[in-house]
């Protein structure tokens, strides 16, 4: 068990199984070593006893600070437990935001300064590598970084680096790849985030959900290639259209529908990428002339007319 095992064990069981572990937020204490395993046994972790020793320069997480980056659910999740610990928490996000007891700064303000950085971002083009061999040298010395998010985030190599140099105290990870397992400074954990029974049945019940939703209401929710397009319904007539990416594309789905007297009630247009969808409720039904009179559209891909009976 390496420096840094005790706070690595501590944040990944108790932050991310916010359902096996409570603490009420008025205690703000370290954690003893048979709470840290105990917490981890909870994710079925592979850990081995050993007694603390001057070698092992674990410290508690009281007065220390957080930086989150990235601000979803998770994040959210994270920083509500953080106080707990008797920690200070901050986060970087690529939009303004507000999270109450945390302050908002931006990314290399938050590596310089926090004594643990936890990444909460998902894995595209913008965030590969996000965290590199420039901005590692802006962290804090000593500092620990978790990444539990997506592997790529990470650049591993300046992780190593990082660590050899001093820089990085500890790197957390449960991406256990080939250059990280079994290096000086580097603690990797099985990939568990949803491997619980919990998070399974809750995942299925997502998953039929949001095909509900779709078939019902036209909604659009965590598809591979379309953007996310969620609407309230405030009619009983409503269309869900796929189209291109292109300019004046609204300005022809009103006035297809205003050419045939339908007056538009709501309307929302998302794009993702060369995609877009658009959800329209109007005031009245959709005669199937006007249905294809939309299809006709130069740019449009489908259109679908979802009326409540």
């Amino acid at each position: 068990m390496r420096a840094g095992i005790l706070l690595a064990l501590a944040l990944h069981a108790a932050f991310l199984s916010p359902a096996q572990t409570t603490y009420p937020a008025s205690t703000t204490r370290s954690l003893s070593l048979r709470e840290c395993v105990d917490l981890a046994l909870t994710r079925n972790l592979d850990i081995q006893i050993v007694h603390l020793n001057a070698d092992i320069a674990a410290y508690d997480l009281a007065g220390k600070q957080l930086g989150l980056i990235g601000l979803g659910r998770i994040a959210r999740a994270v920083a509500a437990r953080a106080p707990a610990f008797g920690m200070r928490v901050v986060f970087a996000a690529q939009r303004p935001a507000s999270l109450e007891g945390a302050e908002q700064v931006s990314l290399d303000k938050l590596l310089n300064t926090s004594d643990v950085v936890s990444l909460h971002v998902p894995l595209v083009e913008k965030t590969r590598h996000l965290v590199n061999a420039k901005n590692l040298k802006l962290l804090k010395a000593g500092s620990v970084l978790l990444n539990f998010s997506r592997e790529g985030v990470v650049d591993d190599a300046a992780a190593l680096q990082a660590i050899e140099s001093k820089q990085l105290r500890c790197y957390v990870s449960d991406f256990p790849s080939a250059a990280l397992i079994g290096k000086p400074g580097v603690v990797t954990l099985p990939h568990l985030g949803a491997s619980t029974s919990e998070a399974e049945d809750n995942c299925a019940i997502m998953v039929a959900d949001q095909v509900r939703e779709y078939f019902a209401h036209g909604t659009m929710e965590n598809a591979v290639n379309f953007p996310n397009a969620q609407m309230p319904r405030e009619s009983p007539y409503r269309l869900a259209i796929a189209n291109a990416n292109v300019p004046n594309m609204l300005a022809s789905i009103s006035q297809t529908m205003g050419s045939r007297k339908i007056n538009i009630h709501n309307m929302l247009n998302k794009s993702r990428g060369e995609t877009a969808y658009t959800l329209v409720d109007v005031d009245s039904p959709v005669p199937d002339a006007a249905l294809e009179d939309l299809r006709a559209i130069e740019g449009v891909l489908a259109v679908r007319y979802i009326p409540v009976e």
